[in-house]
């Protein structure tokens, strides 16, 4: 399997050399370069599997460069500290099943991806004799996980950007009470989208790339969304199983557009899903496009600060990897849409709007924080399950694209206790934490706080970054302080 660019520029690469290269040399993101497929036959042999050894299977579709063994080793070292079952299904009612993609160790869908790809980052890099600087944004979840899984390893130092307040307390936390010397939290004073900007910045200059053995842990590697893949296949087995239906809904709260991706691609591979249902909250550019086919990002400025703020995002990313598919895989037309988004400051695809949910199955809604309380005290009321405001964002938007006989499934963006301001305001409960979460709730938190300039970052970055083939150097003490 060999992976391509999005804007057509280098040659193709495995998919060892794609983890390891994060965004494409001309600036573009890595995309196969034919998607590989399933049949039913291969679905009904799968089914018996643990969640490990389906992982193998799907990311052996893609990672054909790693023998089967190491992966089968990988993927049982991610989610070992998982639960049993890794990803339970949970009913709610009125046709509705959760996903339950939060029982990783920071509490948030982000784990699936990232324990694997913290096995498979250090097991390419030791093949290869390498070190890698991981340079990565985040709007509250990605940064967590990708730290937790990246803590102490040897041959990576990570820089994770974060938009200075933006984040709820618990996810500061998370972030800033880690003390591992390969550790780097940058807070910046913008939003998410400054921190983008900044990654594609730097990760856009080669040289600088080179020189710094710049990596990404963000969707925008391949690596995440193709480990993403695998739930949906799990869903899928697990429901169908249960129910016998053949097709299912699946609605995915999404900001940067690398979760419902992953549902995308398991759709091409022939995973039999009828629609795939974006959810949004007040940052709606996502949803607007793909109701009208115009693709508007918003300033920093005009991004809304809410209570679901992992999705408080204006530009997606991950788009671009969907507009490559919408123009038949045409590198051109992915370039002339971004040049145009550059000039005009959007893009226009409405005579293709059609096509989204009659081709794609692609359709979509948004969520307000009214919305968000009302859904969470439904939930709750209904249930007695608690969830947090981005999955009541989902099942907002899920009850408006429910059809009968279609198993309508959410995916579970995290635990409630990541958001204990929101439970509290939507039903009158203090969420009790466990000793370990409390104490890290209480710990010290280290944080640099920088404005939003690419020459401040990229100095920090090479007086702290690992160099050459060695092994981890000490970082600069006076680099990071308390806050």
């Amino acid at each position: 399997m060999q992976y391509i660019s999005t804007r057509g520029g280098g040659e193709p690469l495995s998919y060892s050399e794609t983890l390891l290269e994060g965004l494409a040399r001309d600036g573009g993101l890595a995309v196969p370069a034919v998607m590989p497929r399933v049949d039913g036959e291969t679905l009904e042999r799968w089914r018996a599997l643990t969640y490990p050894q389906l992982a193998t299977e799907v990311l052996g579709l893609f990672a054909t460069d790693i023998p089967r063994e190491d992966l089968a080793r990988m993927t049982a070292a991610a989610y070992s500290s998982f639960p049993a079952e890794v990803v339970p299904l949970r009913p709610i009612g009125d046709g509705l099943t959760l996903v339950g993609l939060s029982e990783g160790p920071t509490l948030a869908f982000k784990d699936m991806a990232m324990q694997f790809l913290g096995q498979v980052l250090e097991y390419a890099l030791e093949r290869e004799g390498r070190v890698l600087n991981v340079l990565g944004a985040t709007s509250g979840d990605t940064g967590s996980a990708a730290e937790h899984a990246l803590r102490g390893k040897e041959r990576i130092s990570v820089f994770m950007l974060s938009p200075r307040g933006r984040m709820s307390a618990f996810q500061r936390a998370q972030m800033f009470s880690l003390d591992d010397a390969n550790i780097h939290n940058i807070a910046i004073d913008g939003v998410f989208d400054d921190c983008q900007n900044l990654v594609k910045e730097l990760a856009g200059d080669l040289e600088f790339k080179r020189a710094q053995n710049l990596g990404a842990v963000n969707s925008i590697n391949l690596a995440r969304i193709t480990a993403q893949v695998v739930y949906y296949f799990w869903a899928w087995l697990r429901q169908t199983d249960a129910g016998g239906a053949t097709e299912v809904s699946f609605t995915v709260p999404s900001g940067n557009f690398g979760n419902i991706l992953s549902g995308f691609y398991a759709k091409q591979m022939g995973l039999p899903i009828r629609r795939l249902v974006l959810a949004t909250n007040e940052n709606n550019v996502l949803d607007e496009f793909f109701r009208t086919g115009v693709y508007r990002p918003r300033s920093a400025a005009e991004t809304l600060a809410t209570s679901s703020p992992s999705m408080d995002i204006s530009k997606a990313s991950n788009l671009e990897r969907f507009i490559f598919e919408l123009v038949g895989r045409d590198a051109a037309g992915v370039v002339d849409a971004w040049r145009g988004l550059a000039t005009e400051g959007s893009f226009d695809f409405s005579a293709d709007q059609p096509r989204f949910e009659e081709e794609f199955g692609l359709v979509s809604g948004t969520s307000t924080h009214t919305d968000r309380i009302a859904t969470i005290r439904a939930v709750h009321a209904g249930t007695g399950e608690l969830i947090d405001p981005h999955t009541a964002d989902g099942v907002k938007v899920a009850r408006e694209h429910v059809e009968p006989g279609v198993p309508m499934l959410v995916l579970e963006t995290a635990k409630p206790e990541k958001f204990a301001e929101t439970i509290r305001e939507a039903l009158g409960l203090e969420l009790e934490y466990s000793p370990e979460l409390r104490a890290m709730l209480d710990a010290p938190q280290r944080v640099t706080e920088m404005a939003d300039d690419a020459h401040a970052l990229s100095s920090f970055i090479e007086a702290a970054s690992l160099k050459g083939d060695t092994v981890r150097e000490t970082p600069v003490g006076a680099d990071r302080h308390d806050s």
